[in-house]
């Protein structure tokens, strides 16, 4: 049997190398402050607001119709929500307003007060929270067809009449999403909430496995469940009105005939809107600096560029690549000033505008040379690499006489090939519609660490060495083995090269996915001529210069997601931002701020210590060896 051994120390100390490095400078930029101690686990304002959602909802009919199953659940959420409020101290100032619930939800008193008080609460808390209540694009309703047909069905029913094959032996009975006692009072909000946290109580458990995305799709799938097939298009209303209003509101602000189509066609992305959007809540946030509310400043800021800039930032980039560069700076700026409390805030914050107003009638204007050449140095690298491992096996091969096994070592190799193209194109069909600033930051830091791996481990003289020395071995074994085995070894030496290259194009056509393409299709002609003119034409290559090149560009290619990276991180407000006077060189990574500047420069003095360590374990070595010798 093959045996395959994947080394965790060769690829724990690139994840190790970059998580030290980010965590020692965030807490330098966080001032050395004393860390906040994270509420437990179920003291989430999220979930809170989950229960007091229920509660409006369900408390009134619960008093209504005395049922006493139904009013010890309402008191046990009710006490719930106290003691949780209590778990949050930055909270503290509403728990006399939940008390004041809990105490008549104890009596079963004041049924219409409570659920009035309740809806209050919830949009105080999401407004202090900060808490998003609405999707980041328009929910796919297929997904969540697929999802409730997967998850909710056992039920709630294949339709959602609440008669699924586990309903009997359930009390009390699931939903029906297509009667009025449920739906007139749901939101898709309250939905996902639900589906977030589940009811205590009850057999609805949180489906924890669910992303934000999956959840928002089923949420809103709910709402098209008993509504008729659309056969027109729907009136424009805001992604935010739908996911915060309920069929009733739907109904008298826009018609009875208008809510099937409402509940059905989602709207698209609305670029125009969305900008127009982002400069309102920009404005807004210039009102609330002059009344001294730097956070809710912030807060209006942060929302701006994650609920309307960053949904459309493609569309965008298409237009002028450079005024969203422009945009991402000023958004970061004007964020940093608020938080600073800086006198410029407002100065900042206009100029913000500005570009939102240009950003408005932008024109195409956008170059990708520079992702063109990483991409094309990744591929000559990366598939040369492979080409010289490829090469060893069948010297060995026709070294044994064995030439005729040669096609199993070809099979192998083109076969990891075509699973490495299908790795890169699922992942852009996964993440095109999905993409965003954390998504870009997390597939970035990864590339770096892959990167810091084959530059460092698999580069090193010593390692390729021993590396080819293996193969070898692996090879002869393989020969007594059969066919099956040979094929192993030639795949599993191309895939690993195959599925790096995925991962480091996948970083790089975040921004520039055509001229990925180009350049992966340049690097392959190239890559071609360079096999043919050494297996073929007998040219001979400088091998250890080769690899020393190729090794400087896989670890300036680090360095510029490593900034990358840092940059998406510090947008959507993950990172703390520390502006400084520097140049701005995107294509590099390059951004005017000193956490990326410094952990760029951090990394790029990584490849010294290495060799300066290398080199003194080599003398110790053989200075033992010498000893040895000499005893």
């Amino acid at each position: 049997m093959l045996k395959t051994t994947f080394n965790i120390g060769r690829w724990a100390v690139p994840f190790v190398v970059v998580a030290a490095v980010m965590a020692l400078l965030v807490f330098a930029f966080q001032g050395g402050s004393t860390p906040v101690s994270s509420p437990p686990p179920d003291s989430d304002p999220q979930h809170l607001v989950s229960i007091l959602q229920y509660l409006e909802s369900d408390y009134p009919a619960a008093v209504a119709s005395g049922d006493s199953g139904e009013l010890a659940e309402q008191r046990s959420l009710s006490a719930e929500a106290l003691s949780m409020v209590r778990g949050l101290p930055h909270l503290a100032s509403f728990e006399p307003r939940i008390a004041g619930i809990d105490a008549r939800v104890q009596r079963a008193a004041d049924a219409p007060a409570v659920g009035k008080d309740c809806a209050s609460l919830v949009d105080d808390l999401v407004a202090a929270t900060g808490m998003p209540r609405t999707p980041s694009a328009p929910p796919d309703l297929d997904e969540g067809a697929r999802l409730f047909a997967q998850t909710c069905a056992t039920c709630h029913g294949p339709a959602g009449h609440g008669d699924g094959l586990a309903a009997a032996a359930l009390n009390p009975k699931p939903a029906d999403f297509h009667g009025d006692a449920v739906m007139n009072v749901l939101t898709p909000f309250k939905a996902f909430n639900v589906i977030r946290f589940g009811v205590k109580g009850t057999s609805m458990a949180p489906f924890d496995a669910l992303d934000e995305k999956q959840r928002w799709a089923l949420a809103f799938y709910l709402f098209s469940l008993r509504q008729p097939a659309c056969d027109h298009a729907p009136p424009r209303v805001p992604l935010d009105r739908l996911a915060n209003a309920s069929d009733p509101e739907l109904v008298l602000s826009s018609g009875a005939g208008e809510l099937a189509c409402l509940r059905r066609k989602l709207p698209v992305l609305d670029a125009p809107a969305l900008l127009a959007a982002a400069r309102t809540r920009v404005e807004e946030a210039t009102h609330l600096a002059t009344q001294g509310d730097a956070a809710g400043a912030e807060k209006a800021v942060l929302d701006a560029y994650l609920t309307d800039i960053e949904p459309i930032e493609p569309w965008l980039k298409t237009r002028d690549a450079e005024v969203v560069t422009q945009l991402e700076a000023s958004f970061t700026t004007t964020r940093a000033a608020l938080q600073q409390r800086d006198p410029q805030a407002q100065d900042d914050a206009r100029e913000l505008m500005a570009l939102l107003d240009r950003a408005a009638g932008t024109r195409r204007t956008s170059t990708k040379l520079s992702v063109f050449w990483f991409s094309l140095l990744v591929i000559v690298r990366e598939g040369f690499e492979a080409t010289v491992i490829i090469a060893a096996l069948l010297a060995v091969l026709k070294k044994r006489k064995e030439a005729s096994r040669a096609r199993f070592v070809h099979a192998g190799w083109v076969s990891a090939l075509a699973v490495g193209a299908v790795v890169f194109t699922v992942g852009r069909k996964v993440l095109a519609g999905a993409m965003n600033e954390r998504l870009e930051g997390c597939l970035a830091l990864v590339a770096v660490a892959m990167l810091l791996h084959a530059a460092l481990w698999v580069n090193a003289r010593s390692t390729t060495r021993k590396t080819m020395g293996a193969l070898r071995d692996r090879t002869q074994g393989a020969l007594d083995r059969g066919a099956l085995a040979l094929f192993g070894i030639a795949f599993l030496a191309m895939f690993r090269e195959s599925f790096e290259t995925a991962v480091f194009l996948e970083a790089l056509s975040i921004d520039a996915p055509m001229a990925v393409v180009w350049g992966a299709g340049v690097g392959v002609v190239l890559l071609l001529c360079l096999v043919y003119g050494v297996g073929r034409a007998g040219v001979r290559l400088p091998m250890q210069t080769l690899f020393k090149v190729s090794t400087v560009v896989l670890l300036a290619t680090a360095v510029v997601l490593l900034g990358q990276g840092i940059h998406s991180f510090e947008e959507v407000g993950i990172l703390p931002s520390r502006p400084m006077p520097f140049l701005r060189i995107e294509f590099l990574g390059v951004y005017p701020d000193r956490l990326g500047v410094i952990a760029q420069l951090v990394l790029a003095a990584v490849p010294l210590v290495w060799k300066a360590m290398s080199r003194r374990r080599e003398k110790r070595e053989a200075l033992k060896g010498a000893t040895q010798a000499g005893e």
